[in-house]
């Protein structure tokens, strides 16, 4: 394969070398091919000239693609058309879909792996990234996609979705944490619909007024959301709500440490939210959907895509839902973090990477996701030639979050850092549900994760 070099940088400069997959079809000559085989060190001239003949021999694959997503109502007919479409630009090629719910098919394909049956590629949460590579099955991707197509990729995106400089995920899309509000719930309460709260100030002195409205049914409408149940994405968004105030969990060397005041600030008013009742305890992502879809609650945190989640439940929610900038507290400026859906690929031989740089490569495209992103799961690009799709640049429902993307901070990628989410998640349910103190909640916290650090 073809040796490169690709430039990456955020707040610093890094190398990957990468590799080209596929180059080089019209060479003939044997004893000039075994030649250069043996100048470039055997195994890779012939892992090369493998992957050719079968490109050019056409011969059938079989495509192990794990997806959760094709259970999920509102995703599963736009999964079953990329199925078809690229069985027919690909007709030597057939996609097998490899599923589970959300919360199990992380650890169904670890553990098919490690009965020897292997998936070629994940539909994956970025979160998911450091485990897959943990259980060997993640391949550097610069040495799978085409250098063209990775090196259009945003550089901080790429960093994001990197475990020790190599890249290892190719989102097809990306979001922040972005504060989705009930524009109807703010015209009852007598607010201004077209100006959201910018601070945790400003959103504590309206939300008396968000609070004390009920629904036509009667039911409660709680003023704010945010996430603590145990859910490793919820761990996430916990570490968002406190780079809100400015709050780290590790600093610029990636050692841990939350003896910070933003992280302190964070706790704190997660606290207080409960103790007022503005934030539903114990609550998951989909928790928080379901009562913003019904009219229950005013404001929360979520990724863009949530907002598929919200119209599958109440198709009207289209008229009321909003984005706004997360909110800045403390010392903070609102910054958050990214969170993406991204591909994971597995090197299962040549056969099946070239056929898995294909099928990522035809998904991952303005032709294809351009109306998934308009009418199915609303996110900002990726990469510079969507980030003037139509899909992204006029969509209403994007447009009052999408500075939120300059505040994302790629969140340390460690090989237990799901756990590691889910013992935020029980920080964050200490401090609610068991009504701990939090200076003693955040001492246990530090002792608990001990274990988990890198």
């Amino acid at each position: 394969m073809k040796k490169r070099t690709l430039a990456l940088a955020m707040a610093a400069v890094m190398g990957l070398t990468t590799a080209c997959s596929g180059g080089g079809g019209n060479q003939t000559d044997t004893t000039a091919a075994t030649t250069a085989a043996e100048a470039a060190g055997g195994e890779e001239a012939a892992a090369e000239e493998g992957a050719e003949a079968a490109e050019n021999s056409g011969e059938p694959v079989t495509l192990k693609v794990a997806n959760y997503a094709i259970l999920e109502a509102g995703y599963d007919t736009f999964w079953e058309e990329v199925k078809t479409g690229f069985e027919e630009k690909y007709p030597n090629v057939t996609i097998e879909w490899v599923s589970a719910p959300y919360g199990e098919i992380l650890n169904q394909v670890i553990n098919m792996a490690g009965g020897g049956d292997r998936v070629d590629c994940i539909f994956s949460e970025m979160i998911w990234i450091p485990s897959l590579v943990d259980a060997g099955l993640a391949a550097p991707l610069d040495g799978i996609l085409d250098e063209e197509f990775l090196n259009d990729y945003y550089p901080n995106v790429l960093e994001a979705h990197s475990v020790d400089g190599q890249v290892y995920g190719a989102p097809l899309y990306v979001s922040p944490f972005v504060l989705f509000y009930n524009k109807d719930l703010f015209e009852q309460a007598g607010l201004d619909p077209e100006n959201p709260p910018t601070t945790y100030e400003e959103m504590m002195e309206i939300a008396p007024q968000l609070a004390a409205l009920t629904t036509a049914d009667g039911n409660k409408v709680y003023a704010f959301g945010q996430p603590t149940a145990s859910v490793a994405v919820v761990g996430s968004s916990l570490q968002s709500f406190a780079m809100n105030f400015g709050g780290t969990l590790f600093d610029e060397n990636n050692q841990f440490n939350v003896d910070n005041q933003g992280f302190t600030d964070a706790m704190n008013m997660l606290q207080e939210l409960d103790e007022l009742g503005y934030n539903p305890q114990n609550t998951k992502p989909k928790d928080l959907r379901n009562l913003f879809a019904l009219g229950q609650l005013a404001m929360y945190y979520d990724n863009t895509w949530g907002y598929n989640g919200v119209t599958s439940i109440n198709p009207e929610a289209k008229n009321f839902a909003a984005t706004a900038m997360p909110l800045s507290g403390g010392s903070g400026s609102g910054e958050v973090t990214l969170q993406s859906h991204c591909f994971v690929a597995v090197d299962n031989g040549p056969a099946q990477t070239e056929a898995v740089k294909n099928f990522i490569q035809y998904v991952i495209s303005p032709d294809v996701l351009d109306d998934y992103l308009a009418n199915i799961a609303p996110a900002y690009a990726a990469k510079t030639e969507m980030e003037n799709m139509d899909a992204i640049v006029n969509n209403e429902f994007l447009k009052g979050g999408q500075g939120a993307i300059d505040k994302a901070v790629p969140v340390y990628q460690f090989p237990t850092l799901s756990d590691f989410n889910l013992e935020i998640c029980a920080l964050g349910q200490a401090i609610t549900v068991g009504k701990e103190d939090v200076a003693s909640a955040i001492e246990n916290f530090k002792s608990t994760v001990e274990p988990l650090l890198p």
